[in-house]
């Protein structure tokens, strides 16, 4: 006996790829089409594709199945203007991906192959994550780093939506011959519930910071890698700056990591604390910036050691607590606060237990009021994949696509990922690092190799050139050594400016280069206005 399914618009409809279908019966042949996949041919001899149907599976079930429909529907699909022209769909906002939109929007192309762009992101904003760091400073205002996706896009034929990517549905794996093969690539199931049918595909999703390694990391400690992270910081010292105010005990900070982002966070704090405030930073490396050059690490130590930051080296954190303890006000008498308990402050310790890696050091405990994590990421692309089939996309061990040297993922001659998506290696097999300047290199290589594809050209092998390395250690303190000059390192102001202006020569768009350039400048002349009139002050006051 055949089995009668209703199937509501409500569970069906993310599963279509988009095709208006009537009728009231539809025949359901189960395929060898991909795992857990279903064909759906309509009566009137409509195809329509499902991508799950663990929900009609049963006892005895095989052969053919009736469904009904109770209505015409018709599927959330994303209507793209021209449907000769090659659709391109970048999930990720980054560096990598907002740059490789902006690449394949400068690049000549024939009328009738420039491709549609849409670029998906979960954030409405542009993050320039190196220059975080100056929002603590207060160097910088968030506008001046983090601007709009609408108005970077605003002259660009490039459609932004702003959604969160749920799964991948790509196709180009199941027997296309090549990547000017005709045909969609997949397609993209966004957390709205738009379908997006692609041509060709970019991932760069990036990574999310990992905090479910050690208990209590993730209730406790702040991490320092997105707008809302350095937001929640600031208003964090803020908070902690105003309840110390008018006490004697220092805010205690504690900095979890000794790379380049733990670093630059241990200085720009303590040099905002000053002496109100103590910084350690704990690492399970016997070394700070243990992939850096000599001259940046002899800088950061210099300044380190000259704002009394403390270094706790080849200690992991074995767990962090919060431990509560009663802080009695002083202006109360001994005599009321035995009868109003309830008046007394609570304040907050935030416990770190330490292991040291080598067996002959003892454990330490930290107390702290301010825990930042800078240890670990993890990329977001293993979350894209339906539970109920196996991956289509080759990922490595830390959940990174597979691709080859023109930034193809392997297998998938229609997907490209760049960035922390990718996993890239060097000429000596070493995978490359995840930062901005790989994935601003990528960006560039992987809007040409698109080009090239389209366009049926040869694509481009994709070469990492070092240009050196950049930090900051403070508002007037940065540290640079440029790839081009063996030995030399910038540093204090002069490194300060180096890296402003390298930086202002990166940010995405000529017309916002030019807002926050003229920016920057007004506040340097107030700011040299501001110290001309206190030095004049000083001198007429010691006359």
């Amino acid at each position: 006996m055949a089995h009668i399914v209703a199937l509501s618009v409500a569970t069906t409809w993310p599963f279509f790829t988009g095709r208006r279908f009537q009728g009231s019966k539809l025949i359901l042949n189960r395929r060898k089409f991909s795992p857990n996949s279903w064909r759906f041919s309509g009566t009137g001899g409509t195809e329509l594709r499902s991508c799950s149907a663990g929900a009609l599976e049963g006892d005895g079930f095989e052969g053919t199945t009736e469904v009904s429909i109770e209505e015409e529907t018709q599927p959330p699909t994303y209507t793209w203007p021209d449907n000769k022209r090659p659709r391109v769909c970048i999930l990720g906002g980054g560096f990598g991906g907002l740059y490789t939109a902006l690449r394949l929007e400068s690049l000549a192309w024939p009328d009738d192959k420039k491709p549609q762009v849409v670029l998906v992101d979960q954030s409405e904003r542009f993050v320039f994550k190196p220059m975080l760091y100056e929002l603590l400073s207060g160097e910088v205002d968030a506008w001046e780093i983090a601007p709009r996706f609408s108005d970077l896009l605003a002259n660009t034929s490039v459609q932004f939506f702003r959604d969160k990517v749920n799964y991948l549905y790509p196709s180009d794996h199941l027997g296309m011959k090549g990547p000017s093969s005709s045909g969609s690539g997949g397609l993209v199931h966004l957390a709205s519930g738009l379908l997006i049918e692609y041509d060709w595909l970019v991932l760069a999703l990036g990574a999310e910071p990992k905090l479910d390694l050690v208990p209590g990391a993730m209730e406790y400690a702040l991490p320092f890698s997105t707008l809302e992270d350095a937001l929640k910081v600031n208003d964090q010292l803020k908070a902690l700056e105003r309840q110390n105010f008018s006490k004697n005990f220092p805010i205690r900070v504690v900095v979890v990591g000794c790379g380049y982002s733990g670093i630059e966070l241990a200085a720009v704090v303590s040099e905002r604390l000053q002496d109100k405030g103590n910084v350690e930073a704990v690492n399970v490396g016997k070394t700070i910036l243990p992939d850096a050059s000599a001259g940046n690490r002899d800088a950061a130590l210099k300044v380190l050691s000259s704002r009394n930051v403390k270094l706790s080296l080849g200690y992991f954190v074995r767990c962090i607590r919060k431990d509560e303890k009663p802080e009695f006000s002083t202006e109360l008498g001994n005599l009321e606060v035995s009868r109003d308990i309830e008046t007394a402050q609570i304040h907050t310790n935030l416990i770190l237990e330490l292991q040291p890696v080598e067996r002959r050091s003892q454990s330490r405990i930290l107390e702290a009021d301010l825990v930042l994590w800078t240890v670990g990421s993890k990329p977001l692309l293993p979350q894209l994949e339906p539970f109920d089939r196996p991956y289509d996309l080759p990922l490595n061990g830390r959940g990174q696509a597979e691709t080859d040297e023109t930034l193809r993922v392997r297998g998938h001659p229609r997907i490209f990922a760049i960035g922390d998506s990718s996993a890239l290696r060097d000429k000596s097999g070493k995978l490359l690092p995840a930062t901005a300047q790989v994935a601003f290199q990528q960006a560039d290589f992987a809007g040409w190799n698109l080009w090239a594809a389209i366009n049926d050209r040869p694509l481009l092998p994709f070469r990492f050139q070092n240009l050196g390395e950049m930090m900051t250690l403070g508002k007037y303190d940065a540290a640079i050594s440029p790839s081009f000059v063996e030995g030399l390192t910038l540093e204090g102001p002069i490194g300060h400016t180096a890296r402003k202006l390298a930086y202002l020569a990166r940010l995405p768009t000529d017309e916002h280069r030019i807002k926050v350039g003229f920016s920057w400048l007004t506040k340097s002349v107030v700011e040299s206005v501001a110290s001309l009139q206190n030095n004049l002050v000083k001198v007429l006051s010691g006359s």
